[in-house]
């Protein structure tokens, strides 16, 4: 439990590994005429395979075991896992989540009920907050944006290798620092860092872009600085808690269908700002940083008031030491009782 933010971020990490990876190949196959964009499209599909093969090989969770009945795979698991032969409280604690977890037959049903919005709404806000930052716009069209402020086409693509070196060593720090300074912390302190940045990057695109499009190399490479301190910030924030915080937050009963849930916004949400924020920039201009910017306001806002901390708390436990106390999400409970115990 003292590890489970780290160890969850490390997902985030190999993604934004693989954000880098793509930059490279773009940039190693730019001057490449005419095939390069062929070559930097089909060497997608190398992860591809290499996530087949995954697939087959990837061991069973001991909790997926035990819940299908599978009791003596999911203790074999767990004494895998644990590298421990004496694995049999944790077991009994499994065996008892799984039972409740069976005796909710229609999950989605469960997890539209009042008691189960606040996870729902935590889970789900957090994945839309996460693209609302802009940092899809900002890593999918870096090229785009950098030739803007007056980079060359092979500089820009450079500068997006830049931000993605940038967000790779950033991540390292949320690794780091998620199970000591907790959640909420590196929210608010990233919240303040990609707000100024965004509204610096707007306010000097607003009053030095020239109607060619281009800056000054001074101011240029400020914009850099800047988008840099941005991806910085996301990558030990937002970017990681975006999964972490739900995957923590829902009850054994609900908790494939209320992460699904929260992952489906994250994805719709990706989509229509990816799709969107061309169009939003060429009539927005500058002024599309500041919408972010207030995008971000309105996000620091609601980890101050509705986003409880979890770190240090057991899952089995959120319902009674987070969700109940907490002054706005306890009006949601009620007066049902949930039987919860710690996993040790």
């Amino acid at each position: 439990m003292q590890h489970r933010g780290a160890v969850n971020i490390l997902f985030q990490f190999f993604v934004t590994i693989g954000i880098l990876v793509a930059n490279l190949v773009n940039y190693a196959v730019s001057s490449t005429h005419p095939n390069g964009w062929r070559i930097a499209l089909g060497l997608a599909g190398v992860p591809a395979v290499f996530l087949f093969i995954g697939s087959l090989i990837i061991s069973e969770t001991p909790s997926s075991l035990i819940e299908r009945g599978k009791e003596f795979e999911g203790k074999e698991a767990l004494r895998k896992i644990r590298g421990l032969d004496d694995v049999e409280s944790e077991l009994e604690q499994i065996k008892l989540a799984c039972e409740i977890a069976r005796q909710v037959k229609h999950p989605y049903k469960k997890l539209f009920k009042r008691a189960s919005m606040p996870p729902l709404i935590i889970g789900r806000s957090v994945q839309v907050f996460q693209q609302f930052t802009g940092i899809n716009a900002i890593m999918f069209y870096a090229p785009v944006l950098f030739q803007t402020v007056g980079f060359k086409s092979d500089s820009s693509l450079l500068s997006a290798v830049i931000t993605a070196i940038v967000n790779v060593l950033s991540t390292i720090v949320s690794i780091v620092a998620v199970d000591r300074v907790g959640r909420r912390k590196l929210l608010l302190q990233a919240c303040m860092q990609m707000f100024i940045s965004m509204v610096a990057i707007g306010s000097i695109l607003l009053t030095h872009l020239k109607p060619t499009g281009s800056l000054d190399k001074g101011l240029a490479a400020v914009v850099v600085v800047l988008v840099c301190l941005f991806v910085m910030s996301f990558a030990w924030s937002w970017g990681p808690m975006g999964w972490l915080i739900p995957s923590e937050t829902f009850p054994l009963e609900t908790r494939t269908t209320g992460f699904a849930f929260a992952v489906s916004a994250n994805m719709l949400f990706t989509f229509i700002i990816a799709q969107a924020f061309l169009s939003m920039s060429c009539n927005m201009r500058a002024y599309i940083f500041f919408f972010f910017a207030i995008q971000i306001l309105i996000m620091g806002l609601f980890v101050v008031f509705l986003l409880p901390e979890t770190k240090g708390v057991p899952i089995d436990c959120m319902t009674e030491r987070v969700w109940k106390k907490h002054p706005v999400w306890k009006k949601f409970m009620g007066k049902e009782v949930v039987k919860n115990y710690e996993m040790t």
